[in-house]
């Protein structure tokens, strides 16, 4: 008898347990090095400005680029995770976008750098739908909130990571720009081969027979699975694109990642400008860009939990909570009466509440599509998360060269925080 062929081996609680949790840890520890491929721009732009000459107008669009190749990325990656396997596609995911930062270093101009970061944004998502698909596999539905917000949470200090690492490039090593793309991805690519040996798709691949905690969990999807069958990939498309909650839930995110995506980008350009002033303070401006990403991390764990403990596994009332709370913030923040300190803070809480609804979000998917299909649904909803993100991009840009102030980025924030608001307020999940 094949190996394949064997009967699964009944698992205690105890023993499942550990394995869902392997999975979560694997999962986190690859992500937790992803955004080292895609969200230290913000730290190259100064030196790209100055050695290649290209306007900030410009470096959004390129900025752009990649958000939009990477939407791309997220509606056909998604798919092909739920087609191929998640821990699979995570994998080759990592070792292509290490390949194309160290293209992006070699870049001489607008076009050869916008050629190698866009395909790097596409092959960056093969990463987000394939953890959050294999999440699913192991997990059951009332307890999405924990583990999104786990994941989630990896996601946000990925971005801390990110901005550590920049920071040590160009203000500790006193590197030129072109070495942001080639040191710190080295990890992206530890992650994945790590990941590929630790996880399993799930656990037929594990040879294990989940415990009734797991079995008996009910889905409760919103999908009809006579309608298309899920096993094809145009039939899963149909499934999901039929469920005018995953439109809701996917222009919500849309707002929420513009405004995310808006502070990772600018928010560096802002505290190594002129714009910033930090009243004669020994910190360096870059270090204290840094409490933006320790924020979101922090926020997408909370969000996560408040979710499923105090409202019962619906996601639609703490995404709101936190986008009114994030666009207050954002204002404080450009008011511009803050010090050192209590900048450090408030941008803290900034990112808490505009990156905190991520985990809920990404709870969403699952929860509206089923584990069958969450690779597709998050891969949908994640298209329309940075189809607006990258739209917004070279606005920022062309904002900043026209007015000449980068603090600006403050109230367009507060802009897409609410407009999120107000569409999340259709989905009532």
């Amino acid at each position: 008898m094949a190996i394949a062929d064997k009967i699964a081996e009944p698992v205690s609680e105890a023993t499942f347990s550990r394995w869902k949790w392997r999975i979560l840890l694997a999962a986190m520890f690859c992500y937790f090095f992803f955004y080292t491929g895609r969200q230290t721009f913000g730290f190259a732009i100064p030196g790209i400005e100055e050695d290649l000459g290209i306007s900030k107008t410009t470096l959004g669009a390129i900025s752009g680029i990649l958000l939009w190749a990477y939407a791309v990325g997220q509606m056909v990656n998604g798919n092909l995770a739920d087609k191929f396997g998640g821990r699979r596609l995570m994998t080759v995911g990592a070792i292509l976008s290490t390949i194309l930062n160290w293209a992006s270093s070699f870049s001489i101009g607008s076009k050869s750098l916008a050629l190698s970061w866009g395909a790097n944004g596409y092959v960056q998502a093969m990463g987000w739908p394939s953890g959050g698909r294999v999440i699913s596999n192991w997990w059951s539905p009332h307890e999405r909130g924990k583990s999104f917000g786990f994941y989630t949470f990896a996601a946000g200090m990925s971005s801390v990571l990110a901005f550590v690492t920049s920071t040590l490039v160009v203000d500790t090593f006193e590197l030129d720009w072109r070495w942001i793309f080639r040191i710190p991805v080295l990890l992206m690519l530890l992650g994945g081969i790590v990941f590929f040996f630790l996880a399993r798709e799930n656990p037929k691949e594990a040879r294990i027979t989940p415990p009734p905690s797991y079995t008996e969990d009910p889905e409760n999807i919103e999908l009809d699975l006579d309608e298309a069958n899920p096993d094809r990939s145009l039939g899963r498309y149909k499934l999901v694109l039929r469920n005018p909650k995953i439109w809701s839930t996917g222009m919500a995110i849309g707002f929420q990642n513009a405004a995310r995506y808006g502070l990772l980008i600018w928010v560096p350009v802002y505290f190594l400008g002129d714009n910033w002033d930090s009243g004669g303070s020994a910190i360096s401006p870059a270090w204290i860009s840094v409490a933006l990403p320790v924020g979101m991390a922090v926020g997408a764990l909370t969000n996560g939990w408040i979710s499923d403990r105090l409202f019962g596994s619906r996601r639609d009332h703490p995404i709101m909570l936190f986008m009114v709370l994030g666009a207050i913030t954002s204002m404080l923040m450009f008011s511009g009466a803050l010090g050192t300190v209590s900048g450090m803070v408030v941008l803290f809480l900034t990112g808490f509440f505009v990156y905190g609804p991520a985990s809920s979000f990404w709870a969403l998917c699952p929860d509206l599509a089923g584990k069958k299909m969450a690779g597709t649904a998050t891969g949908v909803v994640n298209f329309f998360s940075y189809l607006f993100a990258g739209a917004a991009e070279p606005l920022v840009g062309f904002t900043m060269d026209q007015t000449g102030s980068t603090g600006l980025i403050f109230p367009i924030v507060a802009g897409c925080c609410i407009a999120s608001m107000l569409c999340a307020a259709t989905i009532r999940r």
